[in-house]
């Protein structure tokens, strides 16, 4: 067996309406699909992203950070400002690579899941 790629990510929220707003008019990302009553489809690159409400126990559900690439980080982080959205920890030069630096900040959704964003400068 050889996994491939990450084929979907499910992202639980308490308010998948709320969630959706968020990740297609904050974030930018496009949606694909409503599934009722309560999901939500975008793709972010080539993975699809889920958002659900919480199915099954609540332990289930501690979820891991998911980082999403950037170009312009500053730039991102300026309008997302402008939209409202506190940074947990601004944007900042993590490591410097041989070819790039890897730039990174951290905000929350609205069901204050972390959300990464980085930039590879170049």
């Amino acid at each position: 067996m050889q996994i491939e790629s990450i084929g979907q990510i499910a992202i639980a929220v308490s308010d998948v309406e709320k969630a959706k707003s968020f990740y297609q008019e904050v974030l930018g990302l496009k949606l694909l699909f409503d599934a009722p009553p309560s999901l939500s489809f975008f793709q972010c690159g080539g993975t699809r992203l889920m958002l659900t409400t919480l199915q099954g126990d609540t332990a289930d559900h501690r979820t891991s950070v998911i980082y999403y690439k950037v170009d312009q980080l500053e730039s991102v982080a300026s309008h997302l400002s402008s939209l409202g959205v506190a940074w947990v920890q601004a944007p900042n030069l993590v490591a410097k690579m041989p070819d790039h630096e890897l730039w990174m900040g951290f905000i929350r959704d609205p069901d204050q899941n972390l959300i990464g964003l980085m930039e590879e400068r170049r």
